[in-house]
């Protein structure tokens, strides 16, 4: 069992999905017992430590949480991965960005083919609703909430509706009129969105010969990340990575206003890490210390700029956002420390 977890383990990580690294395997055969040993994941949670350093009761974070798990079994699923014993329990979780990232830690049921059947990727999903329900029963009874007790269930299920919004979305073949290319912008754009990057589009005549239908195959799901480090060498989770390119094209607008002139995507790049990204690191990393991620603790004061200026109907500026998070005290469930109550109907 050991070995076979350990094999999987690698196979995630050769292809690039959210999983644990698996570092060596210790075996002893006469004991037909082994030890597998994996790469501690940095600035990462179990669900318990997550929920309970988070608001109490249904609201954004959780939502976030169960996109996460929706989102790594799309992602295993697309890789022929079936994992077999897909729960909270056996995941672990990052923030990224204004989203939460999951990561697979237990292996030891998965399996790798070719490809997944559709009744495979139904069994995988029906047993992580199942978990994902037992998940947050337990943790309403452990904080003795009885209102999350009755809710674990519909909140589970709306895992389901979670993945198959991806699932549908990322196998959507449109019928389109033959050389409308905006409408294959229109689908690489909303790929991109998602975090994928196409790696082939094809058309093809549909059965009465009118239109082209319009397929494409997508890679895993570090568009933006692999953006952000072509711009700048910063390796990021892609939600941070979306955070930081948006701050860099509003940044690199802003310079073409002021300076009356265009600026291109490197120098913007170059003078965004100069003259926003180092500068506000160099106020947040004594405030937040070295254990934690800073490229997050910059994400969460883009969140904090973001709400702040919504409510207050302008740009409030990223000093101010920066001032007003860390006299909030920088807070981070990594750190030990909740995060405030995010106001839904302004995030």
């Amino acid at each position: 069992m050991g070995v076979r977890e350990f094999a999987v383990l690698r196979h995630l990580e050769s292809v690039g999905l959210p999983a644990v690294k698996a570092v060596g395997i210790a075996e002893a055969p006469e004991r037909d017992t082994a030890i597998l040993i994996t790469e501690y994941l940095a600035h990462s949670l179990q669900y318990r430590r997550l929920l309970m350093r988070l608001p109490l009761g249904p609201g954004a974070y959780r939502g976030r949480l169960l996109d996460a798990m929706a989102w790594l079994l799309v992602d295993l699923h697309r890789a022929g991965v079936f994992w077999g014993d897909c729960s909270l329990a056996n995941t672990l979780f990052r923030r990224d960005g204004d989203k939460i990232q999951a990561f697979l830690v237990d292996a030891e049921t998965s399996e790798v083919h070719p490809g997944l059947s559709d009744g495979q990727r139904a069994y995988d999903l029906e047993i992580l609703v199942e978990n994902v329900a037992f998940g947050l029963a337990d943790l309403a009874a452990f904080q003795d909430r009885a209102d999350d007790l009755d809710s674990a269930i519909p909140e589970a299920e709306t895992v389901r509706t979670r993945y198959t919004a991806v699932w549908e979305e990322l196998h959507h073949e449109p019928a389109l009129r033959p050389g409308d290319r905006q409408a294959v912008r229109a689908r690489v754009r909303k790929l991109n969105e998602l975090g994928f990057a196409v790696d082939e589009i094809s058309l093809e005549p549909t059965a009465d010969g009118g239109e082209m239908r319009l397929r494409m195959a997508v890679s895993n799901r570090r568009f933006h990340a692999r953006e952000l480090e072509r711009l700048t060498g910063l390796r990021a989770l892609e939600g941070q990575a979306t955070l930081m390119l948006n701050d860099l094209r509003e940044y690199q607008a802003w310079l073409e206003y002021y300076h009356r002139r265009v600026v291109g995507e490197r120098e913007a790049a170059d003078r965004w890490l100069t003259e926003v990204l180092q500068p506000s690191l160099d106020r947040l990393k004594p405030v937040i210390g070295p254990g934690r991620d800073a490229l997050q603790a910059y994400c969460d004061v883009l969140e904090e700029k973001w709400i702040k200026s919504e409510r207050a109907g302008r740009d409030v500026g990223l000093a101010a956002a920066i001032a007003s998070y860390i006299a909030g005290g920088a807070q981070a469930p990594e750190d030990g420390t909740p995060l405030p109550v995010i106001d839904e109907a302004a995030s």
